[in-house]
């Protein structure tokens, strides 16, 4: 299934074999001397694997081997795992009944910076980075296309850690030198500037599945919408707004030839199709301009995929109506994340969401995104445990084409990190914003062609508070919801808008500005005065 990231595991044996040690401190890594390797395409396609890698595994050797991080469960570190905790268990998404440590702080919004998995993701992100500057250290003129590829993951992970952490230690080469620390504002600029000198080097935007050899790997579309993520949150990252540039790179996208898909198999819709065991194979992957590859015999583990879906399960959701007593894996029904109250009135604004199937869940909905399980469910949520609060069925294993699951363990599905459907959103919200607060014409145009492919009703103009609405509706559970709330002046600070445990009490309570980033780790901070703690922790 996935021919291309099969290659991750040798490249991780070789970086051992030259003494990368993991991230444990700031950007403290041994310094690699690329004398130690006679470095030849094999070998540089090796390490282009690792950056590539990082990304969807915890280490070497699947998701039950070692980790790339020490003193770090491998399972937690998982860079869309911690992605999604900091972005969706901290929002009026998403709550979790899980006792284990941090999980709570991040639910009501209490993270200080001793928080385990927050340093997690912020170990994670460096991790990567500094596999891509060691890539750059010793392998940067071997292939142009691919040292802009390794600068795109570098400028993705960087915008990362800018995004939840703030002000950041910055380094572009693998060093024994403790990193000065760059303010949010200078690695906007470093990442804006980045992104523009390697789009021409990157590959032609050209929609891909995972037979094709370039799936899962960046190309021109990728940098537009990594640009296009940065202008749109410009004014949280530098104080100035940049909404006509994050339109501009919007309908670059929309233009390009990856495509919403409104395919649909049945008995599964065209939005549910995106997040289904074999979307890098239907036509869902049409939509997705950067995956993180999974597959759940030759690439597996607890940070991704399979960890959105099967954090969400449990025993009793038989999402498949074809498949009555099937599961969507035989180790996939964890019993943790649910949904808060809140995601569940977005689609039903009235109170009068049905205990019912998700399959059946839509229909009442009126809404294919409404993929909420709440049979034997309570909607309320007045205590963590799982069934207080509805199920979220999004992320499922099954194949559309009924073709079996590679493994009965693991998933098979990718995590669409990039997919269009942002861009419409981008476009819609860019340029209201430009028109003083409402959506224009084409903005419209740009909502409503997502609800047509979830055969919602079609409206005839939004405000930014139904913008925002239609944000979660489209991408709830997809690890985005904390950005869109900061940037909506509805997540910390005096704002008034307030959801269910906000802040740790059932009704919801206003919290700290501050808490809009994340600390920088103690661990990080003893080990480098370089570094000042993020304001308020």
């Amino acid at each position: 299934m996935k021919r291309y990231i099969k290659n991750i595991f040798p490249a991780a044996a070789m970086l051992l074999a030259v003494g990368m040690t993991s991230c444990t401190g700031d950007l403290d890594v041994t310094p690699i001397d690329p004398n130690l390797v006679l470095l030849d395409n094999s070998t540089v396609d090796n390490l282009f694997n690792k950056c590539y890698g990082n990304l969807g595994l915890a280490g070497n050797s699947g998701a039950d081997g070692d980790c790339d991080i020490a003193g770090l469960d491998g399972g937690t570190t998982g860079l869309v795992r911690q992605m999604w905790n900091t972005n969706e268990l901290t929002t009026d998404e998403a709550i979790c009944r899980w006792g284990d440590e941090g999980i709570s702080s991040f639910c009501f919004n209490s993270y200080d910076a001793s928080h385990p998995m927050a340093r997690g993701y912020y170990y994670r992100l460096y991790n990567g980075i500094t596999l891509c500057n060691h890539y750059l250290d010793v392998a940067s003129d071997f292939d142009a296309q691919k040292t802009a590829e390794v600068r795109f993951l570098r400028a993705l992970q960087y915008y990362l850690a800018m995004d939840a952490f703030g002000n950041i230690p910055f380094l572009t080469t693998v060093s024994s030198e403790k990193a000065p620390q760059a303010s949010r504002q200078e690695i906007f600029t470093f990442i804006e500037k980045e992104l523009n000198e390697i789009e021409p080097l990157l590959a032609d935007a050209k929609a891909k599945n995972s037979s094709d050899a370039m799936y899962g790997r960046a190309d021109k579309a990728a940098a537009w919408f990594l640009l296009m993520r940065l202008y749109l949150n410009a004014e949280v990252y530098t104080g100035t707004a940049q909404w006509a540039k994050a339109a501009e790179y919007a309908q670059k996208i929309i233009n390009s030839p990856y495509k919403l898909n409104t395919a649909s198999v049945a008995p599964w819709s065209a939005y549910q199709m995106l997040f289904l065991g074999d979307n890098g194979e239907s036509a869902a992957s049409n939509e997705c301009i950067f995956p993180v590859l999974g597959d759940g015999a030759t690439t597996t583990s607890y940070g991704s995929f399979f960890f959105l879906m099967a954090s969400c399960f449990s025993g009793d959701m038989y999402v498949d109506p074809t498949q009555p007593n099937t599961l969507p894996s035989s180790n996939g029904a964890w019993n943790g994340n649910h949904a808060r109250p809140d995601l569940v009135k977005k689609f039903f604004p009235n109170n009068d969401a049905p205990n019912a199937e998700s399959y059946n869940m839509t229909t009442a909905a009126g809404d294919d995104r409404a993929l909420l399980w709440g049979k034997d469910r309570d909607l309320n949520c007045t205590t963590e445990e799982f069934t207080e609060g509805f199920s979220v069925a999004k992320f499922a294993n099954f194949h559309s084409d009924k073709s079996a699951m590679h493994n009965s363990q693991f998933s098979d599905g990718d995590f669409f990190m990039f997919r269009v459907a942002e861009a419409y959103l981008t476009y819609a919200e860019a340029t209201a914003r430009q028109a003083g607060g409402a959506a224009t014409a084409e903005g419209v145009k740009a909502i409503n062609a997502l609800r047509a492919r979830a055969h919602a009703t079609e409206k005839g103009g939004y405000s930014m508070d139904d913008i925002l609405d239609e944000w979660s509706r489209e991408f709830y559970f997809e690890g985005r919801r904390r950005v869109d709330l900061i940037r909506h002046g509805k997540f910390g600070g005096n704002t008034g808008y307030n959801w269910t445990w906000k802040g740790g009490v059932y009704g919801g309570r206003n919290f700290e500005a501050y808490r809009n980033v994340f600390a920088i780790p103690t661990t990080d901070l003893t080990a480098n005065e370089n570094l000042k703690q993020n304001e308020g922790y």
